[in-house]
């Protein structure tokens, strides 16, 4: 596993990063707190952009659970059917809309545990949904965290649940709210899984990678 960076080194990447930008985005479109929770559960092993895309429309005639069950199952693979795993999707968004109007009237809990217990709503959906729309420090551990995190040095794990609890435990608490998204954008398109840009790298300096490409 990865070394740990120093904290006073992690607190310069992350003050870095909020420089550079400091309001990071999540890239899902959604339009309430509802759609969010939809996109990200469709945003497994897919991505965002081919999210996006399927569900522009999609939205546009089912922001609620009422609509989307309205819509049904079908209508709902109609929409989505260019995302993997389509049908299984499709399948646990009827689903959930209809335990949120069942359970939650409506509404999409702030809690984690409510949150998973939504069909095809695991921890790291619920992490994204509580960070993007409830404003919780909570972090969303994906393929590139992980991948960040180890190489860098700012939160070495086996697994991602030991990434989020090295982010958790080792980005100071001023950068929690963001920490996901920098480190997200990073990996997406600095800190690739294929020849990395590290020329282009705001924290080359610092990170622990030892096959920096120089």
């Amino acid at each position: 596993m990865a070394k740990q960076l120093p904290y006073p080194i992690c607190y310069e990447a992350f003050a870095r990063f909020q420089a550079a930008e400091a309001e990071p985005k999540g890239e899902l479109h959604h339009t309430n707190a509802y759609t969010l929770v939809v996109a990200v559960a469709l945003s497994a092993q897919a991505t965002d952009a081919g999210v996006n895309k399927a569900t522009a429309k999609l939205f546009e005639i089912a922001d609620t659970p009422e609509k989307m069950l309205a819509l049904g199952e079908e209508g709902v693979i109609e929409h989505i059917k260019t995302i993997g795993l389509f049908r299984n999707k499709a399948k646990n968004v009827i689903k959930l809309s209809q335990m949120l109007v069942d359970d939650y009237g409506s509404q999409v809990p702030s809690s984690r545990a409510a949150l998973v217990s939504l069909p095809g709503v695991g921890r790291k959906t619920a992490n994204v949904v509580l960070n993007m729309w409830w404003g919780h420090p909570a972090q969303a551990v994906d393929t590139h965290i992980f991948r960040v995190g180890n190489r860098s040095g700012l939160a070495p794990g086996k697994d991602v649940d030991a990434v989020e609890r090295a982010i958790e435990d080792n980005v100071p608490a001023e950068f929690q709210q963001h920490a996901h998204h920098w480190l997200i954008l990073h990996g997406r398109y600095t800190c690739v899984a294929r020849k990395p840009k590290c020329q282009a790298c705001l924290i080359r300096d610092l990170c622990l990678y030892e096959e920096k490409n120089l």
